[in-house]
């Protein structure tokens, strides 16, 4: 009886020893980077450790609560949601949050994940409510930006922070899928079409454009090969004019010189004889009413004003 009395002793005794080792090793706590332990001391709030060594108090100290300080993720689900124009469209998205006050987020609201779920998830079916379907596509960014805020109002007061709110689909029903197709590739045609037709008109704007330029330019080109010809005859007459009143004032120079006149008359009456002699060459008959025999009677009596031009 004393045995198994002393052996009940000693199993105790271990346990209680047992026991006592284990609370010493876990009073002894090792917080990591970006982490944050809640420590609770005879069931109250007592501090917060913060990443580095720590010793609790065995038996009296306890951890409650674990927080993670790093962004994490939180995704909403698929909902059901009502836009203005009583369409139905199933949208979900996912929340990148992160956790700024551990005290906040382990008393101020039992699970902050969930929470800020389901306040994304309400938020996001009012903001849709106030859209029509085709605006829901375009004002992603707009619902994105309300629920942030919504949620920027709650989590100071579960000490959380929510960076951004992003929709991941935004599905509407397969029939008003399939007619929204329909419209988009109507609206493409259209274009094409009047992207076509602004291409021809262009094209045949350009060609009218070239052959206006084109006759423009015959036309400067034929006005000024008239003006040249034209400037060539002008020098030409001006050039002719200008040999003959040099040629007439030197003949009239020479003619006032002693001997001019006689020496002008003799070129002019050997003109007058070689003209003769080619018309007697052709068989021509010529009626002289003056005797050949007295040639300076003949000469004197030949008007050689009128001979000079020929």
């Amino acid at each position: 009886m004393e045995a198994a009395t002393s052996i009940f002793n000693l199993v105790v005794w271990g346990l209680l020893f047992l026991i006592l080792v284990v609370k010493f090793f876990r009073s002894i706590r090792l917080v990591p980077t970006q982490s944050a332990y809640i420590v609770e001391r005879l069931g109250k709030y007592s501090k917060t450790l913060k990443p580095g060594f720590h010793a609790l108090v065995p038996f009296v100290d306890k951890v409650a609560f674990i927080r993670d300080l790093k962004e994490e993720t939180v995704d909403v689900p698929p909902q059901e949601c009502f836009t203005r124009d009583e369409v139905q469209v199933e949208v979900d998205g996912v929340i990148y949050m992160s956790v700024v006050d551990p005290l906040k987020a382990s008393y101020g609201v039992t699970d902050y994940s969930f929470a800020a779920m389901q306040l994304a998830q309400t938020t996001t079916r009012s903001v849709i409510g106030t859209l029509d379907l085709d605006k829901t596509f375009e004002e992603r960014e707009l619902i994105s930006a309300k629920v942030v805020e919504v949620l920027e109002r709650s989590g100071e007061n579960w000490g959380i922070r929510v960076h951004r709110y992003e929709i991941k689909n935004l599905s509407p029903p397969p029939t008003v899928k399939e007619a929204m197709e329909k419209q988009v590739t109507a609206e493409r045609n259209r274009r094409a079409i009047a992207a076509k037709s602004e291409g021809e008109k262009q094209s045949r704007i350009n060609t009218s454009e070239g052959k206006r330029l084109e006759l423009i330019n015959l036309s400067e080109g034929e006005m000024q090969r008239t003006v040249n010809e034209a400037q060539g005859r002008a020098e030409e007459i001006r050039a002719i004019a200008k040999a003959t009143a040099q040629s007439i004032e030197k003949i009239a120079t020479a003619i006032s010189l002693p001997g001019g006149e006689s020496s002008v008359r003799l070129q002019l009456s050997e003109k007058y004889l070689k003209r003769l002699r080619s018309l007697a060459r052709k068989e021509t008959q010529v009626l002289l009413p003056i005797d050949l025999t007295d040639p300076g009677r003949l000469l004197k009596s030949i008007d050689l004003s009128g001979l000079d031009s020929e």
